[in-house]
């Protein structure tokens, strides 16, 4: 049975965090949804609150400590993120916003991502669609369609049953990640393979020759 692994990148600065128990609804929504492929799944947490001092660290220096250089390996391995923030002056934590900074070009090109924000008021939830998206984008990776917000009110009426309420979204956006991270092969209804991400030192594995370059420009532009 093959296994995909899902990194679970958490921003919430307090303990207990809403942030973070979003981020559990989420990663144990996905798992069930991947499993229900036939497909085993690992998941991984990542807390940035513990990484604070050392991404401050890494702007200063360019150099990643040996705990944050294992969080970016994670992400880095993974086949799917889940990315949560708290908002903060209605756009992501800047904690949120300096881990993905630090991640090396590439590393999330055509990779599956989930983004998540959490907040005290339902006036923002519109983050996803005006910050979060748009930084996955940039960063080339493929952001599911359901993006879940979840203020305050949200995890008190979760569980009642109230149609669009949080644990649908949960689910919806949960369901979504699992198809993007696709079945095992020959599996009934397997949903149709994502495309093998090329990240950057793909790109550099066979490269073109100078010379063949040069003749490419000198013959001038395919005729059609």
């Amino acid at each position: 049975m093959s296994t995909k692994r899902i990194v679970v990148v958490s921003a919430g600065l307090s303990v207990p965090s809403s942030t973070r128990l979003l981020a559990d609804m989420l990663a144990d929504a996905a798992s069930r949804a991947v499993n229900a492929r036939g497909v085993e799944v690992e998941v991984e947490h990542i807390d940035l609150r513990g990484l604070a001092h050392a991404l401050t660290d890494n702007l200063l220096t360019g150099f990643p400590s040996a705990e944050l250089k294992k969080a970016i390996d994670a992400v880095h391995r993974a086949d799917g993120v889940i990315a949560v923030t708290p908002v903060f002056s209605a756009s992501y934590s800047g904690l949120f916003k300096t881990f993905f900074d630090v991640l090396e070009t590439g590393v999330l090109d055509g990779k599956p991502v989930l983004a998540a924000a959490t907040a005290g008021t339902a006036r923002h939830s519109l983050v996803i669609e005006h910050a979060l998206r748009p930084l996955f984008a940039y960063l080339h990776a493929i952001v599911v369609p359901t993006g879940v917000f979840a203020a305050t009110e949200d995890f008190a009426a979760a569980g009642t049953g109230a149609e669009g309420d949080l644990q649908k979204r949960v689910e919806r956006a949960a369901a979504e990640l699992a198809a993007l991270l696709g079945s095992p092969t020959g599996a009934t209804g397997a949903a149709p393979a994502v495309a093998q991400r090329r990240l950057v030192e793909d790109e550099f594995e066979s490269p073109t020759d100078f010379a063949t370059l040069l003749k490419r420009a000198s013959d001038g532009p395919p005729e059609y």
